[in-house]
């Protein structure tokens, strides 16, 4: 099984420049843990949630808000996300792309094609959904399948 059969193609980028206030609007509209950074469609990089907590103050939007805090929401999507940041294609397999995952310690792969441009995103939790699909597993005492 390729990582075509299980990968989102319905992706939300944003660009180098977007500040991360826009980063976190969308992350608290939307059921995602993941943005691809683009430019003209080319990967540039990878924000994730995490990233997004670590660089924005925890005393944003509390009683205990200052203007240094919030100026922290003016910092730009390039002061904060990865790059060089690990890619698949249509064509991986689901075992490497899991391996991957594993070994360079990241929650999701952006999914680009021959010509680099992105076609989509496997997140750690679709390669684990994917592999059991099928298979027996025992939850609370049971077994299912």
């Amino acid at each position: 099984m390729t990582v075509d059969s299980i990968m989102v193609t319905r992706v939300v980028t944003v660009e180098m420049d977007d500040s991360l206030d826009e980063v976190r609007g969308i992350f608290q509209k939307s059921n995602f843990h993941h943005l691809l950074v683009s430019s003209d469609n080319h990967l540039m990089g990878v924000v994730t949630e995490k990233d997004l907590w670590k660089a924005v103050s925890p005393y944003v939007g509390t009683l205990s808000e200052t203007e240094r805090d919030v100026a922290t929401l003016n910092k730009r999507v390039h002061q904060i996300m990865k790059r060089n940041h690990p890619t698949v294609t249509r064509q991986t397999s689901i075992e490497e792309a899991a391996h991957l995952i594993l070994d360079e310690g990241i929650s999701c792969l952006p999914v680009l094609s021959e010509d680099e441009t992105i076609e989509g995103i496997v997140s750690w939790k679709d390669i684990f959904r994917a592999l059991l699909q099928g298979s027996e597993v025992i939850v609370d005492g049971s077994l299912r399948s």
